[in-house]
């Protein structure tokens, strides 16, 4: 169930204190699986994709963030999964909480899984295709699981990779990263949501279905 694969997440947590979904509120599964990626300004500046799998998101925090070009390889470290309702989470966690400072909705849309294997086989073997179909983000990537830890750590590393596709780019691929600079829900700034200023954002993980963006 959901809730046991939760019970990480939760226990890093204290929601009287943060804003965060407590993953209480059950969302509609879609059709198609949702993905969101978010622009998370915590101890240092990293870009957090989730990808929907289970009635939950599976999540890596993409260390520079997601890059265009196939030669980049971008480290990603496995954290916990997440409620579906964090995809609409935007806005600050507090200071002194888990993963404390600003949270911006970069990118959302819709994933798909490449090849014949499932993706849970797919993540299992440590090679995982999959295409995104997203505002910003679009086209083939992998995650590849690394072998051992550089720090010799208990985390779980991969790599993030563009496939060469009608959407990659030979050189400077982060270049998406600087071009796009606002969310994607609310058309804020990093320094807006800081201050609590403009809009909302629009929904996309909803109860009874999806809102498009």
């Amino acid at each position: 169930m959901a809730s046991d694969k939760l019970s990480t997440y939760r226990s890093k947590r204290d929601f009287q204190k943060t804003a965060e979904p407590s993953g209480d509120t059950q969302l509609a599964r879609s059709n198609r699986g949702r993905f969101v990626i978010q622009k998370h300004d915590a101890t240092r500046l990293h870009y957090d994709l989730r990808l929907e799998l289970d009635g939950v998101f599976k999540s890596w925090a993409v260390t520079k963030g997601p890059s265009l070009d196939p030669h980049d390889k971008r480290l990603a470290v496995e954290v916990e999964d997440h409620p579906l309702d964090y995809g609409d989470f935007e806005g600050t966690i507090p200071k002194g909480q888990y993963g404390g400072g600003t949270v911006m909705l970069w990118d959302r849309g819709y994933w798909e899984p490449e090849g014949n294997k499932s993706p849970e086989q797919a993540l299992a073997k440590g090679d995982f295709k999959f295409t995104l179909e997203g505002k910003r983000l679009h086209g083939s990537f992998v995650l590849v699981r690394m072998r051992n830890d550089r720090n010799g750590g208990k985390r779980t590393n991969w790599l993030l990779i563009k496939h060469h596709d009608e959407f990659s780019v030979e050189n400077n691929g982060e270049a998406i990263l600087e071009e796009n600079d606002t969310s994607v829900a609310s058309g804020r700034t990093m320094e807006m949501i800081a201050a609590g200023k403009g809009r909302k954002p629009k929904p996309f993980m909803v109860e009874g279905g999806d809102v498009q963006a």
